[in-house]
């Protein structure tokens, strides 16, 4: 089965939504200024970054554009382009096509049979 692992806040103002999301839940905020990205950190996590409270996931915020305009849910899989192709079988369309995050993996977005926009993550293999 795989698992929900990543949520994505698309804002308007990143600055704005950064302070929101700090002074109400106390999220810590991770600007990655060279990828436009910023990590929430919602569950503490140890030296690798991994979550160290089961169930628990962490997620990201960006500048809001087209094709992701509402908040994202990620779901983890082994394999983006095998997913991609099931879920255009069964009325699902790519939105955005596999793209390398850095050292750590895969990204994709698809939209379901309801219109909903969300993501696939594919680990990138130890070597």
């Amino acid at each position: 089965m795989d698992n929900v692992m990543h949520f994505e806040i698309p804002a308007d103002s990143v600055e704005r939504c950064q302070k929101f999301y700090s002074e109400v839940f106390g999220w810590t905020i991770n600007p990655v200024p060279d990828m436009e990205y910023t990590i929430l950190q919602t569950a503490p996590t140890d030296k690798n970054g991994m979550l160290k409270k089961p169930g628990a996931i962490n997620g990201g915020m960006m500048k809001r554009k087209d094709p992701i305009l509402h908040p994202v849910i990620t779901i983890n899989v082994p394999d983006i382009d095998e997913y991609l192709e099931t879920i255009e079988k069964m009325g699902g369309k790519t939105v955005m096509k596999k793209m390398e995050v850095g050292d750590m993996g895969y990204s994709a977005y698809f939209r379901d049979t309801e219109g909903n926009i969300m993501g696939l993550w594919q680990m990138r293999e130890k070597e």
